[in-house]
């Protein structure tokens, strides 16, 4: 090949190289849970509770931020995402739920394996907004299971679900709502919680 066919080759190469045929990866918006602080309570326990991250299936053990549309398809909002996976979220909030409301005696994540007397385990069945009636409703539907440590016997299971109407039909309003749900689950979860631990723990 002689050197001016050789260099043309080049040439032509380098300019392929600096033109991507691949599209440019989007930039997608995080958002974290919305929350509010529990009101503080004395410490009224003597047991420690670790708090499992829930079981769920693929599409919510994700980032994005899912969307129920009329119809029977799933889809997600594009161009945002939540700032972790719901599970991580959810769980996260029942934490800083416990630790704002102070009855425990102490609190944990499944992160940190520490030794606690029960756990609280479940599935997160729904964590998404749906259309009902062509406005957005933030649904949160939470298998709970009360587990004793080292027997991982269950003694207590209920079903929390939760919804609540969101102010329009934007993401930043889907996101409020599905924040306020998720207060909603966690004052009803940590009340049901201290009650049905403190039966198992009596004598």
């Amino acid at each position: 090949m002689s050197r001016v066919r050789l260099l043309a080759l080049l040439a032509l190469i380098s300019g392929l190289s600096a033109c991507s045929i691949l599209p440019e990866s989007q930039v997608l918006r995080a958002y974290r849970l919305p929350a509010t602080h529990l009101p503080a309570q004395p410490v009224s326990t003597d047991w420690t509770l670790r708090v499992n991250t829930p079981y769920s299936n693929q599409l919510l053990d994700s980032t994005r931020i899912a969307v129920l549309p009329p119809g029977d398809q799933i889809s997600v909002y594009q161009g945002v995402r939540w700032s972790d996976r719901a599970p991580l979220l959810l769980r996260d909030r029942l934490i800083d739920a416990f630790l704002d409301d102070g009855r425990l005696k102490a609190v944990s994540s499944d992160e940190s394996r520490l030794q606690a007397d029960l756990e609280l385990d479940g599935d997160l069945r729904a964590f998404y907004s749906e259309y009902r009636d062509g406005r957005p409703v933030a649904h949160i539907l939470l298998e709970a299971r009360l587990v004793e440590s080292g027997s991982l016997r269950i003694l207590a299971s209920r079903r929390f679900d939760v919804s609540q109407a969101a102010n329009g039909t934007s993401v930043a309003t889907v996101v409020d709502a599905i924040g306020q749900a998720s207060d909603q689950l966690a004052r009803e979860l940590v009340d049901w919680t201290l009650i049905q631990g403190q039966a198992a723990r009596q004598p």
